[in-house]
Parts: C-alpha cells; sequence; structure tokens
C-alpha cells in the first residue's frame, strides 16, 4: 500500500461540488438533498475520479454507495450498452439496496441500464435481461460466476469491479467464487474494494490477501466510527434471574415504544421463541433466522421495511447485508458471542445523524461477557434498573401500516404507478395514505395506513391494473 489516508473524526463538510463530477450527476446529487459529503466520501471520491484503486474501511450507513456508486458513473461511456461496472454483495437484500442506490444516483443520466443478478430468483429473466444488454450490474457472487459459465455474461468490457462488504462475502465462503470472477475481469479495470475491518485488525487477513492479488498499488481509505455517545445510547440492564429476561425485554419495549426496532437472539430456536412471545404479549414481531425459504425472508423483509411489523427479531448470520432504514432500536436479547458483533448490532441504529437506542439484557452468568466487552470497547459499562412496570401505560404500539399483496408483478407489466392510480382512482384512498410499493417478478406488494386497510383492499379488488384485475389480499405474516 503506497499510500492511505489518514482516519478522520470529524463530519466531512466539502461540498460534492467542489468534486470533478458532469453537471448532470451533481444536478441530480441537489435534487436528492445530497449537497455535504460524509467523511467516507470525502476521503474516496478523489482518489476515485482520480482513476485510482481504493480499499476502504467503511460501516453500513456511512454513505459508502453513493461513494462508489458516483466513482463508477462517472466513467460509464453511456453510448456503450456493454457492462462496464460489476458491483459484487454479500446478500440478495443488499444487491438490491445499492442496485436502487445506484439507479437514484442514475436518473439524470440517459437510458442508464442497472442490472441485479442474485440468487434465489429465476434464471430466466435474468437472462432475458442480459442479452438487452445492461451497463451497470449488481449482483452476489455465486448467481454472478454462475453467469459467467454459462456465457450469459461477458465481462470483457468491464471497467470498475466493485467489492462491498468485501470481509462478508469471505466470512460468508465466496473466496473462491471472487477469485474466479476477477480473472474474468480485465486488468486494466479499476477496482474498490469496502469492509468493516478495512486492511488492519481481526478478521483482515481475507481482505488484505484479496487487496494485495487483485488491486494495483490501491489508496487505504479508514474513517472513524459515524457514531458516537450522541447518536447511540447504549444501556445495559442486569438481570436477578435468567426467568426475568423475555419480561424485561417487555418492560423495555413499552417503555422506549420504538416504531421500529430489531432484537438480536443468538440462536434460530431462541429467535423463533421470542418472536411468538411477543406476537402472544400484543407486539407486532417477525422471527428471521438462516431456515427461513428466500420467499418467506423476502415477503418478512417487506413487511418489516414498509412499517407493517414494528419487531424484527432476527440472528446475526440472518440479519447480515440488510440496510434498514430508520432504525430506533436495537435490543441484545443476549451479549453476542462475538464482541465485534455487538459492536456491529448497536451501530444499526441512530443513522443518518437521528438519535438510536441500543439495550443489551445483562445475567449474573453473563458477567464475564460483559467485563470481556468492557475492555474491548475501553469503556466503563454502567448497569441500570429496568422500567417500573408502574410506570408504563398503554398497550404495546400497533405498527402505522399494513399490507397488501397483488397476484401481478413485472411479468404482468404491473409498474408502482399503476398500484398507486388504482388505490386513489375514483371513491380510492387519499396518496399520504399508501407507502412504500415493492413489485416482485410475479407479484407486488403495498403497504397502506393502517386505519385505511379494509377500504384500500376493496379498492385493489374492484378496480383494474392494466385493463385486468388482480386478487388482492392482506399480508399479515
Amino acid at each position: 500500500m503506497s499510500d492511505s489516508v489518514p482516519d478522520s473524526d470529524s463530519p466531512g463538510e466539502a461540498a460534492f461540488a467542489s468534486l470533478s463530477l458532469p453537471p448532470e450527476l451533481l444536478g441530480n446529487l441537489g435534487s436528492l438533498g445530497y449537497h455535504t459529503m460524509t467523511p467516507i466520501q470525502a476521503a474516496s471520491l478523489p482518489a476515485m475520479l482520480a482513476g485510482r484503486d481504493v480499499v476502504a474501511q467503511a460501516k453500513t450507513g456511512s454513505g459508502k454507495t453513493a461513494a462508489f456508486g458516483l466513482g463508477l458513473l462517472t466513467r460509464l461511456t453511456v453510448s456503450s450498452f456493454s457492462v462496464q461496472a460489476l458491483v459484487l454483495c454479500p446478500t440478495r437484500e443488499l444487491a438490491d439496496q445499492v442496485a436502487g442506490e445506484i439507479r437514484r444516483l442514475a436518473r439524470a443520466l440517459p437510458n442508464i441500464k442497472v442490472l441485479t443478478l442474485c440468487g434465489g430468483a429465476p434464471l430466466g429473466p435474468q437472462l432475458n435481461s442480459l442479452a438487452h444488454g445492461a451497463h451497470v450490474v449488481v449482483g452476489t457472487p455465486g448467481r454472478v460466476e454462475e453467469h459467467l459459465r454459462k456465457g450469459s455474461l461477458n465481462l470483457a468490457t468491464l471497467d470498475t469491479l466493485v467489492l462491498d462488504e468485501a470481509d462478508r462475502m469471505l466470512d460468508m465462503g465466496f473466496q473462491a467464487a471472487l477469485e474466479a470472477i476477477i480473472g474474468e475481469t480485465p486488468t486494466s479495470r479499476q477496482t474498490l474494494m469496502f469492509s468493516a475491518t478495512g486492511l488492519q485488525g481481526e478478521g483482515a487477513e481475507g481482505v488484505r490477501a484479496i487487496a494485495e492479488g487483485f488491486l494495483r498499488d490501491p489508496v487505504n481509505v479508514a474513517v472513524s466510527e459515524t457514531h458516537d455517545e450522541t447518536s447511540i445510547r447504549e444501556h445495559f440492564y442486569r438481570l436477578g434471574d435468567e426467568s426475568e429476561r423475555f419480561e424485561a425485554l417487555r418492560l423495555l419495549l413499552q417503555h422506549h415504544r420504538p416504531q421500529s426496532s430489531v432484537v438480536f437472539c443468538n440462536t434460530k430456536r431462541e429467535t423463533d421463541e421470542v418472536a411468538e412471545a411477543l406476537d402472544q404479549a400484543g407486539f407486532s414481531a417477525l422471527a428471521l433466522h438462516g431456515d427461513l425459504e428466500q420467499r418467506d425472508r423476502d415477503r418478512l423483509l417487506i413487511l418489516f421495511a414498509n412499517k407493517s411489523a414494528s419487531i424484527l427479531v432476527a440472528t446475526d448470520v440472518a440479519a447480515r447485508g440488510l440496510d434498514i432504514d430508520a432504525l430506533d432500536a436495537v435490543f441484545n436479547y443476549r451479549i453476542a458471542r462475538e464482541l465485534e458483533v455487538h459492536v456491529h448490532r448497536v451501530g444499526r441504529t441512530g443513522r443518518a445523524g437521528s438519535s438510536g437506542v441500543a439495550c443489551t439484557l445483562v445475567s449474573e452468568q453473563e458477567a464475564y461477557r460483559l467485563e470481556r466487552l468492557g475492555a474491548f470497547l475501553e469503556q466503563q459499562l454502567v448497569m441500570e434498573a429496568l422500567p417500573s412496570r408502574r410506570a408504563l401505560s398503554g398497550e404495546p404500539m400497533a405498527p402505522p401500516m399494513a399490507t397488501l399483496q397483488l397476484d401481478g408483478g413485472k411479468k404482468q407489466k404491473v409498474r408502482p404507478g399503476d398500484i398507486l392510480g388504482a388505490l386513489t382512482g375514483d371513491g380510492g384512498i387519499r396518496g399520504d395514505q399508501v407507502g412504500k410499493i415493492k413489485v416482485l417478478e410475479r407479484s407486488a406488494y403495498v403497504a397502506v395506513q393502517r386505519e385505511v386497510a379494509k377500504a384500500a383492499l376493496a379498492q385493489l379488488s374492484a378496480g383494474k391494473l392494466k385493463g385486468r384485475s388482480f386478487r388482492a389480499r392482506r399480508v399479515s405474516r
């Protein structure tokens, strides 16, 4: 590594206008409300725009997607309808989010096509899309390697390769796939690698090996944590007895009343048990773990992201790669087995300038783990008393939205605008009562305010989209 950018502990104050970006991209950034760069953007974009390879240490929520998105879009030759940029991500959810952000950044550029290639989705539509060409491909290593083997993806014209959350991809066993994919790319490409660990510290060996083997004289960029005590309030609660654990969680949920929160458990079994107990106690909770089928996982994440469910109870493995906006609180049902994982959990709240709460339950048997965590964080961890039952009032908060599902999707040419129009047409609900709309290959999900769910369902069932009637139903789980 010949160059490095030192850690930055203060927010980046540089404006995007100070960069040599195309006018269309700059104008669009302004319309998106992006004016001042985050620390990772300020540290990495000048090197990217100069054509340098970059290894960047950056966590989810730091603005890294916009950084490498702007870098790769600046290098595109729009008139050449070939794959010029490839972004590899560890999970389908992250790939979808990255592709969506790149499309937003590129909307002022004419006819930019961004294609997503992920496992868990049918091959046929991907093959058809590849046959029509794309400028940018975002995908998971396994599926991208499969398309390379089949000859349906050609990377001969690739100009920019991005490895997003490279450490996670290595943890998940994708090293051989990464090496095979990189072997199919031109040696003249620019390579941008992002990871939570960077090149230093525990777990960085694999990242360092990839950097040394496949990057050319990269600039090493690291920024300090984007969270501090003012953005995340972290609390630790001592349990008198193991049997108090669930009741303590219930009290904390009642006390903080988060609209959107994640409860982290250490095992799949505990995830199911806690989610079921929360449901029985009147909360709206979903269990997310590795035993779920991909379609069930997709449905649960849609319900959580559109605020039709308030609580996601998850294992760390299942939550990898999730980029959940506006998370009010994180609850550690138990201290994570690995101390770095605890930091990642807590870092999921209090992002993008908002404040967040992290609560950790600790039994007497976990005292040794708490001591290790305090040493790891270099902090004196202070135990607090649980909220008094007498001080709490009211029922558990109901989620503000409900979700309706249509049995038509992209395959039937259904678009979000069609669904919005059907809901708000004659005698329909107001546009501001409609939330997120997600259109999949053969189905679509739309969130509406809970109090108008019945009317919205009747409106969809009675109306037509694209001149056709589609069956609609309310989704509970």
